[in-house]
C-alpha cells in the first residue's frame, strides 16, 4: 500500500489546513465508496475511516458532558480530526479565567478557567507533537461509551522504518536457509521423535516450518533491498507496530521540560488509558487472526496435553511474555520426573509401614507406656499407643527413601536451572536475540516529577534547570524502606506467635470439654484449624504486602522501569517469602524444642505453656501445614482469584460506563474493537505470575523432605495454571505492549537462591525434624541386636510425677484406675534416680554431633554434585552455537555479494554454500577485507 507523503511535519496555515482536509476527504474515502471488507474492518475499529490505515495504538480521554448528555464538538473540526488526522492546536481564551503558571507544561501566564482546560491544552499540544513525529491520528468522540473519547494512532511506513532503525530491530532478510542436523543419525532420531510427538504439537504454522529460518539483520533504510518488502503492510506485524508507537509516545514531550511523555499524561489524567488493540475477535464466526488461533490452540483447557505454541505467543505478545510461558512450560515438564519419584517414595512408605519397627512398638498396647500430660491441670496422662495412627502416617513421609528424595530434588533443581539456560539460549537464537543488549530505558514519570520538585525548591528563578536525585535525596525513602520491611516481617512473626497462643489455649479448652469425642480428637482439631487460620492470614497478608512493597518502591523513585521492577520484585519476594514460610519454619525447627521438661516447663506470659509435639515428632504436623498452605494458595489465590477478580473488575467497568441499559448481545454487536478492549483489565506486569510460581518452587524444594507429594500437587496445578494464564492474556486482559528481553532477569537469581537455601533447609529437616539421625545412631551405637527394636524406649526419658511444680499437676492423677508414679517424655535426659536427675544425657550429645555432621556433609556433597552438573552441561547447545556461526558466515556472504554488485541474491542457503564460504574465508584469510558494515553483525558468537 502506498503511503501518503507526510505533510504534517511543518505547521501549515489555516487555508493549508482546509486544503489538507479537502485532500484527505477526496483520497481517503469521504466521497469514495468503501469495499465490503474495508467497511467491516472499519466498523470493527481495526482501521481508520478510510478502511486502509491500520490502528496501531489507542489513547482514551474524558469528555466534557454537555447539556444533552453527549460531548459537544464542532462539526468541521470533528470531520477534520477524524478524516485528515489534523487536530488544530491553537491557544484558547476563556472568560472569567485566572492566570495559571503550569511549570510542567512550560506555559507561564496561560489563562484557564478550570483544571480540565489545562488537560485539554496539554492533550492538544501532545497530539500535535505526535503528528510532528510523523504519526497519523483520528478521533472518535461519538463512541458507545459515554464520557470517553478515543484517539486512534497509525504509524505510516516511513515512521516504522525510521524507528525500526533507531531501535535496532532485527528483521528477516530475503535470505532463507534450512537448519541442518549435525549428523544423519541425529536427523533420523529427531524425525522419529517428531513423528511420535506429533499429536502433542499445536496446529500452528510455526511447527510445520521450524527447520526453515530467515537470515535476520538489524533494519536499515539504506539496505532495504536486503529485506523482503513485497508486502509492506505485513512486514512489520501488529506487535512490532504497537511497540514502535509506544516508544514514540514515551519520548514525545510537550513544550515543558518536565513533561515525560505518555506516562506523565496518564498519571496526571490527561489521558485515561493507552493500549494497543487485539487483532480481532475469538468467536467461531470471526475472521482468522492470531488471537483466535491462540485461543483455540493455547488458551483452551481441551488442549492441556499439548505443547504451547511459544513462537506464536512471542509473535503476538512479545519476547518478555513469551519467555515467561516458555519458562513455565519447562518448569511444568521438569515436574513430571520429580512427581514420579515423589509418588514412588510415598508408595515405598505405604508398602513398608507394616514393617516399620518404631511404629509397631508405638502401636503395641503391651508396651503400656504412660506419657506425661501435654498441658497443665486439664490434661491428663496418656498412653503412647493412642498415637499409633500419627506414627504410622509419619512413616509415609519419614523413611529412608526421604533422604534419597532430598538429594534427588537438589540435583533436580540444578538440572532445571541448566536446562532452562539452554532453552533460553535456543529461544534467543530462534527469536533473533543473540546480539540484543538491554538499552537504557526512559526515566519514569515519578522520577522526573521528583526531579522537577527538587529543581523548583533549589532555584525558583530558573525552575527548568535539570537536576538529578542523589543518595541524600533518597535517604529518607531508604530509611522508611528498612523500617517498614522490618515492621512487616515483625508483623508476620507476631501473627505466627498469635497462632501459637491460639493452639495452646484451644487445646486446653478442648481438653476441659465433657464430651469424650471432643477430647479424643483434640490434636487433629487444633492442627487443622491452626493450619487453616495460617492459610487465611497468608492470603490476606499477601495482598497487603504486595501493596506495601509497591508503595515503598514508589517512595524510592527509581529512575527507570527496569530499576523499579527489580526493586519491587525483591521487596515483594522477601515479604511474601516470610509470610508463606514463617509458620512452616516454626513447626519444622522450633516447635517442641523450646518446651523445657516436666517440672520445669517454659511459659509465655507466665501462663501459657509452650506446646510440644503430640507424639514426640512434629513431622506430621509439618506435612499438614505444608499441604493445606500449598493447596490453599494454589486453589484459592492462584486460580479462583485470577478468574474472579478480572471478571469482577470488568463488571464494575461496565456499570461505571453506564452500559447496564444495553442488552449484552446488542451491546457486543455495536461496540468496536477499541471500545471492547477498553473494558478489558489493563495488563499489570508479570510480577504476580512469576511470584506465585517462585513461591510454589519454594514449596517444592525447601521442605520436600517432609512432603514428597509436593511436586505432584505443583504439576497438577501448573497444568491448569498454564491454560488459565493463557486464557487471561487472550480474553481478559488488554493486549500488552510487546517488550524485548533475552532472559527472565532477576527471577533467575531468585530461583538459584531458593535452590541453594533448599539444600540447607532439607539437611536440617532430615537432621532435626525427622527421626532419621536418632534411628541411625541407635542402630549403629546402642542397639543390642543391630535392629531398631527398643528405639522408642531409648528416646523416652523418665519423670517422677511427684516432682511436678505445685499447681501445675494434672487434676486427674488416676485416669486408669491407679496412681501414676512415673511418666515418660521424649528427650535425652537422665532418670530421676540418677546422681544428676533430669540433666542432659550423653546420648543427646552423640545424636547432636551426628546431626550437625550430617548437615555439613549433606550440604557439601549436594553442592558439589550441583557444581558437577553445572560443569558437565554447557549453557549453549552445540547445535545452536554452530547455527549462530553459520548465520554469521551467511551474513558476511550476503554483504560480500552486495559489494561485488551481485543483484540476484539466492533465495535458499544450503550446507554447501556454507562450506564454500568456509573455503573462501580460509584461502583469503589475510587478503579479504572486513566489510565496513561488520559492526552491525550479531556478536553473540563472540560471547560464547
Amino acid at each position: 500500500m502506498a503511503e501518503e507523503p507526510n505533510s504534517e511535519l511543518q505547521q501549515p496555515s489555516a487555508s493549508g489546513y482546509r486544503q489538507h482536509f479537502l485532500r484527505d476527504v477526496i483520497f481517503h474515502g469521504k466521497f469514495r465508496a468503501l469495499s465490503s471488507e474495508e467497511s467491516t474492518s472499519c466498523h470493527h475499529g481495526l482501521f481508520f475511516l478510510d478502511g486502509q490505515r491500520r490502528v496501531d495504538y489507542i489513547l482514551t480521554y474524558p469528555l466534557r458532558k454537555s447539556g444533552g448528555g453527549r460531548s459537544s464538538r464542532q462539526s468541521d473540526q470533528s470531520l477534520t480530526e477524524n478524516l485528515s488526522s489534523c487536530n488544530l492546536s491553537h491557544s484558547k481564551q476563556f472568560k472569567g479565567g485566572s492566570t495559571v503558571a503550569d511549570v510542567e507544561m512550560g506555559c507561564l501566564g496561560e489563562t484557564f478557567n478550570s483544571h480540565e482546560d489545562q488537560k485539554t491544552f496539554r492533550r492538544e499540544e501532545f497530539e500535535k507533537h505526535l503528528k510532528d513525529m510523523g504519526l497519523e491520528l483520528e478521533k472518535d468522540e461519538e463512541a458507545m461509551i459515554p464520557g470517553l473519547g478515543f484517539v486512534m494512532i497509525h504509524a505510516p511506513w516511513n515512521v516504522l522504518c525510521r524507528e525500526a532503525e533507531l531501535m535496532k530491530l532485527k528483521m528477516p532478510t530475503k535470505k532463507v536457509y534450512e537448519v541442518k542436523e549435525s549428523s544423519s543419525m541425529m536427523k533420523k532420531i529427531s524425525s522419529l521423535v517428531n513423528k511420535v510427538l506429533e499429536p502433542l504439537h499445536p496446529n500452528v504454522e510455526e511447527h510445520h516450518f521450524k527447520n526453515i529460518k530467515h537470515l535476520s539483520h538489524s533494519f536499515s533504510r539504506e539496505k532495504q533491498h536486503l529485506f523482503d518488502l513485497s508486502d509492506k503492510d505485513n512486514f512489520f506485524d501488529s506487535k512490532t507496530r504497537s511497540c514502535i508507537v509506544f516508544e514514540i509516545l514515551k519520548r514525545t514531550k510537550c513544550k515543558a521540560k518536565y513533561s515525560m511523555g505518555i506516562t506523565s499524561l496518564l498519571g496526571s489524567g490527561v489521558y485515561t488509558a493507552a493500549y494497543p488493540l487485539h487483532d480481532g475477535a475469538i468467536e467461531e464466526s470471526a475472521e482468522p487472526n492470531d488471537r483466535k488461533l491462540l485461543y483455540e490452540e493455547w488458551a483452551n483447557y481441551s488442549v492441556f496435553f499439548k505443547y504451547q505454541p511459544i513462537g506464536l505467543v512471542r509473535k503476538y505478545f512479545g519476547e518478555k511474555i513469551g519467555l515467561y510461558f516458555a519458562w513455565l512450560g519447562l518448569y511444568t515438564q521438569m515436574l513430571i520426573p520429580a512427581s514420579l519419584v515423589g509418588v514412588i517414595v510415598f508408595l515405598y512408605g505405604c508398602a513398608t509401614v507394616d514393617d516399620n519397627i518404631p511404629s509397631m512398638e508405638i502401636c503395641d498396647p503391651k508396651n503400656n507406656i504412660t506419657m506425661c500430660p501435654l498441658c497443665d491441670r486439664v490434661c491428663s496422662y496418656w498412653k503412647l499407643s493412642t498415637a499409633c495412627g500419627t506414627a504410622r502416617a509419619s512413616h509415609l513421609f519419614d523413611n529412608p527413601a526421604t533422604v534419597f528424595f532430598s538429594i534427588f530434588m537438589a540435583l533436580w533443581a540444578a538440572m532445571f536451572m541448566e536446562h532452562w539456560k539452554r532453552r533460553q539460549m535456543r529461544l534467543n537464537y530462534e527469536w533473533d536475540l543473540t546480539g540484543f543488549e538491554d538499552e537504557e530505558d526512559h526515566p519514569r514519570a515519578e522520577y522526573e516529577f521528583r526531579v522537577m520538585q527538587k529543581s523548583l525548591k533549589k532555584d525558583k528563578k530558573s525552575p527548568l534547570k535539570m537536576e538529578k536525585l542523589t543518595c541524600s535525596d533518597r535517604l529518607p525513602a531508604y530509611m522508611t524502606n528498612i523500617v517498614m520491611m522490618l515492621l512487616m516481617i515483625g508483623v508476620t512473626f507476631a501473627i505466627v506467635f498469635g497462632v501459637i497462643l491460639y493452639r495452646i489455649s484451644t487445646k486446653a479448652a478442648l481438653y476441659m470439654s465433657s464430651s469424650p469425642t471432643t477430647r479424643s480428637h483434640v490434636q487433629l482439631t487444633v492442627k487443622t484449624t491452626a493450619a487453616i487460620i495460617n492459610l487465611v492470614v497468608i492470603l490476606i497478608l499477601d495482598e497487603v504486602y504486595g501493596a506495601v512493597a509497591r508503595w515503598l518502591t514508589v517512595l524510592e523513585a527509581p529512575k527507570t522501569e527496569k530499576n523499579f521492577e527489580e526493586r519491587l520484585i525483591f521487596k515483594t519476594f522477601i515479604l511474601k517469602f516470610f509470610n508463606a514460610f514463617s509458620p512452616i519454619i516454626y513447626i519444622a525447627f522450633f516447635r517442641g524444642r523450646l518446651v523445657g521438661r516436666p517440672g520445669r516447663y517454659l511459659y509465655v506470659f507466665e501462663s501459657y505453656r509452650m506446646e510440644e509435639c503430640s507424639d514426640g515428632s512434629c513431622l506430621m504436623e509439618l506435612c499438614i501445614q505444608l499441604s493445606i498452605t500449598m493447596l490453599g494458595k494454589q486453589l484459592i489465590q492462584n486460580n479462583l482469584f485470577e478468574i474472579g477478580i478480572p471478571k469482577l473488575k470488568k463488571l464494575i467497568r461496565y456499570i461505571r460506563s453506564e452500559q447496564g441499559a444495553f442488552q449484552e448481545e446488542e451491546r457486543q454487536k455495536k461496540l468496536r474493537r477499541y471500545e471492547t478492549d477498553h473494558f478489558l483489565e489493563p495488563f499489570g506486569g508479570l510480577t504476580p505470575e512469576y511470584m506465585e510460581m517462585i513461591i510454589q518452587f519454594g514449596f517444592v524444594t525447601l521442605f520436600v523432605a517432609s512432603f514428597p507429594l509436593a511436586p505432584l500437587f505443583a504439576l497438577l496445578n501448573n497444568i491448569i495454571e498454564i491454560r488459565l494464564d493463557a486464557k487471561k492474556f487472550v480474553t481478559e486482559l488488554r493486549r500488552p505492549v510487546a517488550a524485548r528481553a533475552k532472559d527472565i532477569g532477576i527471577w533467575y537469581d531468585i530461583l538459584r537462591g531458593v535452590a541453594k537455601v533448599a539444600v540447607i533447609i532439607n539437611a536440617f529437616v532430615i537432621s532435626f525434624t525427622s527421626d532419621f539421625i536418632p534411628r541411625m545412631v541407635y542402630l549403629y551405637m546402642y542397639s543390642p541386636d543391630g535392629s531398631l527394636h527398643g528405639f522408642v524406649n531409648h528416646t523416652l526419658s523418665y519423670f517422677n510425677v511427684s516432682h511436678f511444680e505445685h499447681g501445675k499437676e494434672t487434676m486427674d492423677p488416676m485416669p486408669y484406675g491407679y496412681a501414676v508414679e512415673v511418666c515418660r517424655y521424649k528427650d535425652y535426659r537422665e532418670p530421676p534416680w540418677s546422681p544428676t536427675p533430669y540433666e542432659i544425657s550423653k546420648e543427646f550429645w552423640a545424636v547432636l554431633a551426628v546431626r550437625l555432621a550430617f548437615v555439613i556433609v549433606f550440604q557439601n556433597v549436594v553442592m558439589l554434585m550441583n557444581d558437577i552438573v553445572d560443569w558437565l552441561i554447557p549453557d549453549i547447545p552445540k547445535d545452536i552455537s554452530q547455527q549462530i556461526h553459520n548465520e554469521k558466515i551467511l551474513l558476511v556472504e550476503l554483504f560480500m555479494k552486495q559489494e561485488q554488485g551481485m543483484i540476484n541474491i539466492p533465495e535458499r542457503g544450503t550446507s554447501s554454500s556454507i562450506k564454500e564460504t568456509h573455503r573462501r574465508s580460509h584461502n583469503n584469510n589475510n587478503s579479504t577485507p572486513t566489510p565496513p558494515f561488520s559492526k552491525e553483525q550479531p556478536n553473540g558468537t563472540n560471547n560464547f
